[in-house]
């Protein structure tokens, strides 16, 4: 009789262990499915996110090829070292220590996709290259943390009503690049400071204030793409 009794408690008390178990594994499944990614979802998780999360940075992996050539991509490099850096508009920054009167220019790069925008859309090719030096420093894969991509940093809605279909491939990204800039200064009566502003803090932060918007980093911006332009002028 003992014995038939200390078999029931052990039956039950494993059979216990055994429905506990089983609930656990379902939790964890059911969790699992909660944090499967959706179709396109690019690593977020369809699980609720607090509103107070702060934007996803996206990623530049600066990297050296073996023959000494330095290089940024929006991609992992696979086969050499590399160094995740993140990426803002080059001389956006009001506090950067950059001396622009004498940062080294770019004279050599893209020279034919810029004498041809300049063609094309009416512009001095020093100012798209002073653009160009300001927006990206001449890195054609940058993308920012706001999204711009490319040389002259188009955002993807810009870059969709220009009809781009790659704004990381230098020609489609400088030549609409250029055409964006040259609308700007056509709505702007020719006045090139006020589309330059207009380019940093769009169209309708310069009508709002009727002229350069108060903010640092536009006025910083203006600033400096003109030094760069007067600059990029006298080298030729």
């Amino acid at each position: 009789m003992w014995r038939l009794f200390c078999i029931v408690l052990i039956t039950t008390a494993v059979l216990a262990t055994t429905e506990a178990y089983a609930q656990e594994q379902s939790s964890a499944v059911d969790s699992k499915k909660q944090l499967k990614l959706s179709p396109g979802a690019a690593g977020r998780s369809t699980a609720a996110v607090p509103a107070n999360t702060p934007p996803a940075q996206i990623a530049v992996y600066k990297s050296v090829k073996p023959n000494g050539t330095a290089m940024s991509s929006g991609r992992q490099p696979l086969n050499r070292p590399y160094q995740i850096v993140r990426y803002d508009c080059f001389a956006c920054d009001p506090t950067a220590k950059v001396t622009w009167h004498t940062v080294p220019l770019y004279l050599r790069p893209y020279n034919q996709l810029i004498a041809r925008a300049a063609s094309d859309y009416q512009l001095d090719p020093a100012l798209i290259r002073a653009v160009i030096h300001a927006e990206s420093s001449f890195r054609p894969a940058i993308v920012s943390r706001k999204g711009a991509v490319g040389l002259m940093q188009l955002m993807p809605q810009t870059a969709q009503q220009l009809g781009v279909l790659d704004a990381s491939a230098p020609a489609q990204n400088i030549a609409a690049g250029s055409r964006y800039l040259a609308d700007l200064i056509k709505l702007h009566n020719g006045e090139v400071s006020l589309a330059l502003a207009a380019y940093n803090a769009g169209a309708s932060n310069v009508r709002r204030y009727n002229g350069i918007p108060p903010f640092a980093e536009t006025q910083a911006y203006v600033e400096r793409v003109a030094i760069l332009h007067k600059r990029y002028q006298q080298a030729g």
